[in-house]
């Protein structure tokens, strides 16, 4: 039996195999050919193999997600099948004399920076695309693999550490539980795993080898541990763990249906975080009274363009109806930081986390956030929509946005498209600017909610992605609380009613500082909202 040993960022106990998240890594070389005929027939091969399988996934998506989501394998193909495309590629294999994958790579790159460099937000969306198809055509020509875990049943995920746009592609009917070489406790692989309710544990370093992969494993997210190839006491001692574990969240579900109240009387609202429309059946299952935070940008890492207007009418609208008349406030695309998306072609940023990012995106490039707001505006007439904005230093930036927004709204009602006019907007309150202008923002908005992840690490500088600074990292530092606190004052001194939906609203110890701070509600994982009602209905 192996141990290792990292930190653990969420419970629960797991036993299964361990499968390592696999990247495609491949390095495209140049070199001369003898035989260009059969180099192009080579490509063709490849080509074909290439829209055969997006026709599958075509076939697949029609059954799963429908036409609208099916679209872009289908244009995929075509896009395989353009003449300049084509002529591009057998143009470098018989003018130069060269091998296919050079070909093929050489044109995709011209070709992107072709479609990145145009003004309109269609074409500019193309670059990603042309990215896409060809990178499936290299990794026919080269024999890999596609990135991911290549398995039929749930495995325990392990790897160096993932980004974002790894871990929302991930199959979580297929996760057990994470384990990372490196990463930080406010990951967000550590944040899908709080969602999901499964165990994860990160820092185990260089120890977490490849040659683990496929070794039968439990994963320990209680105590950060994993056993490979467990010895039987070791084995029979963690299913009793697993079966304790499971007997006390069975005892949580008594709690369902009952109210979130003190004992003293004080209500407060339990709402969940999700990250996209498949989450909505944990939240239902968990009993929230509403959704806090949907994290709009999932449906652009999950994309490999820009999502149209009706593709992201379609999922807030399945996401309102679903939530039957409880509030879903809706966040608009936070990209930018540690979520980096292609197709954004944003520059490499020395401080990413102080840089170009959500609403700074939004307000400089209009489209993208007009085409967000209007499927917003549409999917409010199916249920109790809110828009909240994040990033937010300035009153300034409020009175634009909420110019656009009236932009957006003349359109619609020009166009008859329904939609609610009263639609509550709200801002996150998670720079120290915003604290400190939160009376004056409270007069624009109907509502602040606090993200204490990025909160705390502006306000004690420290970047909470480094995994080196978590020994400095305080989530319950006393600046951090102050500037909960000022914010919650101002928010109801103009009668608004504050949330928080950071990582901190989970937190079980400072729940009853929040109660005495007055906060309104808390937005949380679903599998945090139980625990959490306990905690409530026994504070005094």
């Amino acid at each position: 039996m192996i141990t290792l040993t990292g930190k653990s960022v969420f419970g629960g106990v797991e036993i299964g195999k361990i499968a390592f998240y696999k990247r495609n890594e491949r390095q495209i070389k140049r070199w001369r050919v003898e035989d260009t005929d059969a180099e192009v027939k080579r490509f063709e091969e490849a080509k074909a193999t290439a829209i055969s399988q997006l026709q599958a996934l075509y076939e697949k998506a029609m059954r799963d997600v429908g036409e609208e989501n099916a679209m872009i394998f289908e244009m995929h193909q075509m896009m395989l099948e353009d003449l300049d495309y084509l002529d591009s590629i057998i143009h470098i294999i018989t003018g130069q004399e060269v091998n296919a994958e050079y070909a093929v790579s050489t044109t995709a790159d011209n070709f992107a920076m072709m479609f990145s460099s145009m003004d309109d937000a269609y074409m500019q969306g193309r670059a990603a695309d042309v990215k896409d198809i060809s990178e499936r055509v290299l990794n026919i020509l080269s024999g890999a693999g596609q990135s991911g875990i290549d398995t039929d049943v749930p495995v325990i995920v392990a790897a160096d550490d993932l980004v974002p746009s790894e871990t929302v592609q991930l199959d979580k009917k297929l996760v057990l539980g994470f384990a990372t070489m490196y990463g930080s406790s406010n990951s967000h692989t550590a944040i899908l795993a709080r969602t999901m309710n499964i165990p994860a544990i990160i820092g185990l370093g260089e120890a977490l080898k490849p040659e683990y992969d496929g070794a039968f494993a439990v994963i320990d997210g209680f105590d950060g541990k994993i056993y490979i190839d467990p010895d039987d006491e070791t084995l029979e001692a963690m299913k009793k763990k697993q079966a304790d574990d499971r007997a006390k969240k069975a005892l949580l579900q008594e709690l369902k249906g009952k109210e979130n109240v003190t004992l003293s009387g004080q209500k407060i609202n339990l709402y969940a975080n999700i990250g996209n429309s498949s989450d909505v059946g944990l939240v239902l299952q968990n009993d929230a009274g509403g959704i806090g935070l949907f994290r709009s940008e999932f449906l652009y890492l999950e994309n490999d363009t820009f999502p149209t207007e009706d593709q992201q009418f379609a999922v807030y609208k399945l996401v309102a109806e679903n939530m039957a008349g409880k509030r879903v406030i809706i966040r608009t695309l936070d990209i930018g930081a540690d979520k980096q998306v292609d197709y954004f072609n944003l520059d490499k940023e020395e401080n990413p986390a102080l840089g170009y990012r959500a609403i700074r995106i939004c307000l400089t490039q209009p489209e993208i956030f007009k085409t967000q707001l209007r499927a917003l505006l549409r999917a409010s007439a199916f249920g109790q929509i809110a828009i909240m904005f994040p990033m937010i230093i300035s009153v300034g930036e409020v009175k634009q946005i909420k110019a656009i927004l009236e932009e957006v709204k003349a359109e619609l009602r020009e166009a008859g498209v329904p939609f609610k006019e009263d639609i509550e907007i709200g801002i996150m309150i998670e720079t120290p600017a915003a604290v400190m202008m939160s009376r004056e923002l409270a007069k624009e908005v109907d509502f602040f909610s606090v993200g204490t992840n990025d909160l705390t690490q502006y306000t004690l500088a420290i970047d909470r992605q480094n995994p080196k600074l978590d020994v400095f990292y305080d989530a319950h530092h006393p600046a951090v609380l102050a500037m909960i606190k000022m914010a919650a004052d101002n928010a109801h001194a103009e009668g608004k009613w504050i949330g928080i939906c950071g990582e901190l609203g989970a937190d079980l110890e400072l729940t009853e500082t929040f109660l005495e701070m007055g906060i309104d509600e808390l937005s949380v994982s679903p599998s945090m909202i139980l625990p959490l009602r306990k905690k409530v209905r026994e504070a005094k």
